[in-house]
């Protein structure tokens, strides 16, 4: 049976998690404005040969709703907290989109302490494109946003039209084949996350640039990314490329490779 509990981070803020399954942890961080519950399928799929833990970030999902401490260093340290209160090791760290910029930053500060093995969905090294770049470069690094499209990006977040501007959002990164019910899911686990603190989180998190970082992780690796995804695919093979013996595994489009390929086809990502 999934279990909800809870720990409280050095500044005080209730954090919730999910838990399920024995034997060695499986840490799973979901991306940016996302929830635990959104794990779901991996928890239910995996419970039987992993201890399953799924981390709700502070403000996200069923965690307590602060003001302050919306920044990759701050939730680095939250995840560091809940790992260390836990008595974790061993740990196969998983992060989707945002949650793999927070597992460079974990590997930055801390390197491999009390990890095996890491998964990263979908999460480019940079996201903000230097003008300079050339467009190979651009699809290297995964970059799509502009200060200006950032800043616009934030301010649409903030506006009274922030939740119809998150479903947008989220339509642009499933495939055509995904059922509204799930949609409509998907959206509402991002809704509980403050609008506010998201347009702040969203920017601290585009102008992380984890190039320096990814090519020092020297456990083992495994990157998947969607061939139709709002990622460029290209961006996870430069990583892999990065990683001496990391595994790379690309989605097509027919197998639900979009950015929430974990969710449209669980069972395949299961495997």
């Amino acid at each position: 049976m999934r279990i909800s509990k809870y720990i409280t981070t050095s500044d005080g803020v209730k954090l919730h998690y999910l838990e399920q399954g024995s034997g060695q942890p499986l840490v799973m961080l979901p991306g940016w404005t996302q929830s635990a519950e959104q794990f779901k399928y991996q928890i239910e799929g995996l419970k039987e040969n992993y201890r399953c833990l799924a981390l709700d970030w502070r403000g996200h999902g069923e965690s307590q709703k602060v003001t302050f401490g919306y920044k990759i260093q701050r939730l680095c340290q939250d995840l560091r907290e809940w790992i260390e209160v836990l008595h974790l090791k061993d740990v196969v760290l998983m992060g989707h989109s945002m949650g793999a910029s927070v597992i460079w930053c974990y590997w930055d500060l801390l390197k491999d302490s009390r990890l095996s093995k890491l998964i990263l969905i979908d999460e480019p090294s940079v996201l903000i494109k230097d003008p300079i770049w050339s467009q190979k470069e651009v699809q290297n690094y995964g970059a799509s946003f502009d200060f200006e499209t950032l800043l616009k990006t934030c301010h649409q977040l903030k506006s009274p039209q922030g939740d119809v501007f998150t479903s947008q959002l989220i339509q642009s990164m499933v495939t055509r084949e995904m059922s509204v019910s799930m949609k409509d899911w998907i959206i509402k686990c991002n809704l509980k996350f403050s609008r506010e603190q998201a347009a702040i989180l969203l920017f601290n998190n585009c102008v992380q640039d984890w190039r320096d970082v990814i090519p020092r992780i020297k456990i083992p690796t495994l990157i998947v990314g969607g061939r139709s995804s709002v990622t460029p695919w290209q961006s996870q093979v430069w990583i892999h490329q990065q990683i001496e013996g990391s595994q790379l595994s690309i989605f097509e489009e027919e197998e639900g490779g979009q950015h929430f390929l974990f969710i449209e086809r669980a069972s395949k990502f299961n495997e």
